[in-house]
């Protein structure tokens, strides 16, 4: 008798196949995160036996009306109970977890790289959520995945390890910077955030993270402010643009290493190669 290992149970998937079941649970993932991120926010249960309901009536949701994806739009929006319009947040966070989890399977395939990815993803959106609602990012949430990546780095070696140690104190240290030097112009809550980032990604891709995230902000934030829509003054959440930079990384990040292996080496580290 033949038992089929992970591997090769994978390789008899349909890639089409393969790329759908990766995209709903994404939905189904980011349909969840969006929740705990409200709710949190909101200082309210999110575990046991705590049921969604709607955020206008209060009216408890059933199994079609929590569809991800599909359900906003068969809904076309709006509660069934009561007829208010559903906050677009909820959509856009499905949306975002399940073309991009969808989008790093394709990259990455089943591999590790795959699975930290994924982390990124998942608490890169959780924090984001929380930024853009209230203003802050949750130590604990940006923490915990963080340390998750060093666990599963301990599996490659000391050096596998110490790479993620360093990320971390890569990220933490150079937002920590700019919090003391603009005594206070940014939150430590992003420090945190890049600390969870560099202990599951490594300095490296973690150094690329925070160089396309500022360069995200700039692009977003400079013509809003030319065009009197912001002003210097007003408070801008930070988060989001360092967690656009992570996942952008984790496409780009082994081109951008060779590019610019001078300063960072001809290896991105594990996993990334």
């Amino acid at each position: 008798m033949v038992i089929m290992n992970t591997v090769d149970l994978y390789s008899q998937i349909p890639m089409y196949l393969a790329i759908f079941s990766v995209f709903f649970a994404g939905a189904c993932v980011g349909s969840f995160i969006n929740a705990v991120a409200m709710r949190t926010v909101a200082e309210k249960k999110w575990w046991g036996n705590e049921r969604s309901v709607c955020d206008k009536c209060g009216a408890v949701l059933r199994a079609p009306d929590l569809i991800p994806i599909f359900s906003f739009l068969r809904l076309r929006g709006k509660c069934r109970y009561c007829g208010a319009v559903i906050a677009k947040r909820h959509f856009a966070a499905e949306l975002i977890s399940s073309f991009i989890a969808a989008a790093l399977f394709i990259r990455w395939g089943f591999t590790p790289a795959f699975g930290v990815s994924l982390l990124v993803l998942w608490f890169c959106l959780f924090n984001s959520l929380t930024d853009i609602e209230n203003g802050y990012i949750y130590d604990l949430w940006a923490v915990v995945p963080g340390v998750l990546g060093l666990l599963t780095r301990l599996s490659g070696g000391l050096s596998v390890f110490l790479d993620g140690l360093i990320g971390a104190a890569v990220g933490f240290c150079f937002i920590a910077l700019i919090i003391l030097v603009s005594r206070g112009g940014m939150g430590w809550g992003d420090a945190m955030l890049m600390l969870g980032v560099g202990g599951l990604v490594g300095w490296k891709y973690c150094a690329l993270s925070l160089y396309v995230g500022f360069m995200v902000g700039g692009v977003i934030v400079l013509p809003l402010m030319l065009m009197k829509k912001l002003k210097r003054k007003d408070a801008i959440p930070l988060g989001p643009f360092l967690a656009a930079g992570s996942v952008i990384v984790l496409f780009t990040g082994n081109v951008l290493v060779s590019r610019l292996s001078v300063f960072l080496g001809n290896f991105p580290g594990w996993p990334w190669g």
